[in-house]
């Protein structure tokens, strides 16, 4: 998740509410938990990290859709994907793509140590041209990206997306920024004009959340 690692992130329910949430959340395993430390530990911008409730989230979204082909875009440390990973079937498969050499390498060490590097892909380079070059049909696609491309992904992945696939969107409420109509920085006004868009598209079916930063989970009308 692309955000700035500030005191303001997240802070959309009280925080006893969200420690409440997390505290009541099946814990993650003990890959998981190193995983979240060593990124604390040596990456920049730790608050990037996926995180219990939300990975918990994702792997519930694999596990009720049965997602077979998942498609990520941002692996970031490799969080999400070994959460998705815990719920793919057997013969399941994650392409994860990843903008940063130094984050893809972290990665793909902890997912290798999971014993999850068969069934999941890093793919270093830009995103949509990775998008360009699978075939699909994505059970499930998880954005998470850089924010300005959002748009962009989106109309990508849209049509190599399954019958019954779902299309996962992290951080649409940009710690509720989007919702102040006086704040016109410029990522809150690219995310507020992506949901307007996605809110508008006769496409699909959405429904936003308040997990953690915001996501819009959406299907096919």
């Amino acid at each position: 998740m692309r955000m700035r690692d500030d005191a303001s992130m997240f802070e959309i329910v009280p925080p006893q509410i969200d420690s409440y949430v997390e505290a009541h959340t099946s814990e993650p395993p003990e890959h998981l938990r190193r995983l979240a430390e060593d990124t604390h530990a040596e990456l920049e911008c730790p608050r990037m990290l996926t995180g219990a409730v939300e990975g918990r989230f994702l792997e519930m979204l694999v596990h009720a859709s049965g997602a077979r082909l998942v498609l990520e875009l941002g692996t970031y440390s490799g969080y999400s994907a070994l959460s998705m990973a815990q719920a793919l079937p057997a013969d399941g498969r994650i392409v994860s793509c990843e903008i940063s050499e130094e984050h893809a390498a972290f990665a793909r060490e902890r997912i290798e140590a999971a014993g999850e590097s068969g069934r999941i892909e890093v793919r270093v380079g830009p995103a949509l041209e990775t998008i360009a070059s699978l075939g699909g049909p994505f059970d499930l696609v998880f954005i998470d990206a850089d924010k300005e491309s959002y748009a962009a992904y989106y109309e990508a992945v849209l049509p190599k997306l399954a019958d019954r696939g779902l299309i996962a969107v992290d951080n649409v409420l940009w710690s509720g920024r989007v919702a102040d109509p006086a704040n016109d920085e410029q990522t809150t006004r690219i995310l507020r004009e992506f949901n307007d868009m996605v809110r508008a598209d006769e496409r699909v079916v959405s429904v936003m959340l308040t997990v953690r930063d915001g996501i819009t989970l959406l299907r096919r009308a």
